[in-house]
């Protein structure tokens, strides 16, 4: 399973926990994926995704098809 955003891209990034005396300690910050199917009309197929929280929101907007041929000329997903 990817680590990553289908849609958007959005991957793990790192950080630092602060602690009340300024303790500056690394960490990690992961994407809210979801393992989502969506129904492709055009195919006539269900296809599986793991998007973020943010990802499905610009499904919404956007449509599944423009997502997919948007993430495919980005290099995300292959069809």
């Amino acid at each position: 399973m990817p680590k990553y955003c289908e849609i958007t891209g959005k991957k793990v990034t790192s950080g630092n926990n602060v602690s009340h005396s300024n303790v500056k300690t690394r960490r990690k910050f992961h994407p809210n994926l979801q393992t989502k199917k969506f129904y492709v009309p055009e195919e006539d197929a269900w296809i599986t995704l793991r998007v973020s929280a943010h990802g499905m929101k610009i499904i919404n907007r956007k449509g599944i098809m423009k997502c997919l041929q948007e993430a495919e000329a980005k290099g995300l997903i292959r069809l």
